[in-house]
């Protein structure tokens, strides 16, 4: 598996990345080209770290790029003690034991692991069976139409599209699952699998505005009231002082400012380490 930060790919690269795509459907000859990896693909956002505020500018891609990978996930890096407190344990025990590469924790080994996943890929070439077809052309349906919906809702197009390569990222995905137990025929349960992923994952992020703009606000209205919103608690707000969130939304209140736009940019501030609760959650500080 290839992996490579997109954030470091000049523009001109990813163009012809596309352009060699295209390649398997010129001049009206189809053919398959022979692909000898998957692509495992992370890139940063442009303002270092996802930005709730600033909805699908944090990504510096065009849709022809972002709608052939198969899904797509917005890791967000969130304060959470908790999960914190795991991941620093995870990453500490990995440094501990960097020697016994061996060791993977789970009931197989690494190599063989290895060895089964070449097994797999030489000797099962799995094909959906006529249950997982049906089932998978309604579902795509089912989308496309749940897509256009929401598109007329806010009056503007979603970051990924919902098309026919997104169909074909569901049949590799369900075959890939059948692939895994050496299955010849992909099954319902596949489907749903891999419908499952495609939802929490590349849909999620079409539809919930982590890509097609911000969270509930997808008008250029919405995102000024926002960005206002944002700059006058910056200026009034300073850094050691503290107020009282009822207050400060009271006071916005009565500014004609709503009370759903306010309370997001708390919650991002929040988020992003620039404020913190006190209080029981009823006083925030302006930490930097």
């Amino acid at each position: 598996m290839s992996s490579s930060l997109f954030t470091n790919i000049k523009f001109s690269i990813i163009t012809r990345m596309i352009d060699c795509q295209h390649l398997k459907h010129e001049a009206g000859i189809t053919t398959t080209l022979n692909s000898r990896c998957s692509i495992l693909a992370a890139a940063n956002s442009i303002y270092g770290r996802w930005d709730d505020l600033k909805g699908d500018d944090n990504l510096d891609f065009m849709p022809t790029i972002l709608s052939r990978f198969d899904m797509i996930f917005i890791i967000k890096d969130e304060h959470d003690e908790k999960r914190d407190t795991t991941l620093a344990k995870h990453v500490i025990k990995i440094h501990m034991n960097i020697l016994n590469t061996d060791d993977n924790g789970g009931d197989m080994s690494i190599q063989k692991l290895k060895k089964y996943i070449a097994y797999c890929r030489s000797k099962c070439g799995p094909r959906l069976s006529e249950s997982a077809s049906e089932k998978l052309r309604n579902q795509y349906v089912v989308m496309r139409n749940g897509t256009s919906i929401y598109e007329r809702e806010v009056g503007k197009k979603t970051a990924i599209p919902i098309t026919v390569r997104q169909l074909e990222a569901l049949v590799r995905i369900s075959e890939s699952l059948a692939k895994m137990r050496l299955a010849p025929f992909a099954n319902e349960t596949d489907v749903d699998e891999a419908l499952r992923l495609f939802h929490v994952s590349t849909l999620s992020s079409a539809g919930s505005g982590n890509l097609a703009g911000i969270e509930g606000f997808t008008t250029r209205e919405d995102q000024e009231e926002i960005s206002r919103i944002e700059k006058q608690v910056r200026r009034r707000f300073v850094v050691g002082s503290q107020v009282s969130e009822h207050a400060i939304v009271q006071d916005f209140i009565r500014q004609n400012y709503s009370e759903r736009a306010i309370y997001k940019v708390l919650h991002a501030m929040v988020r992003r380490g620039d404020v913190q609760y006190r209080m029981q959650r009823k006083v925030l500080i302006r930490v930097r």
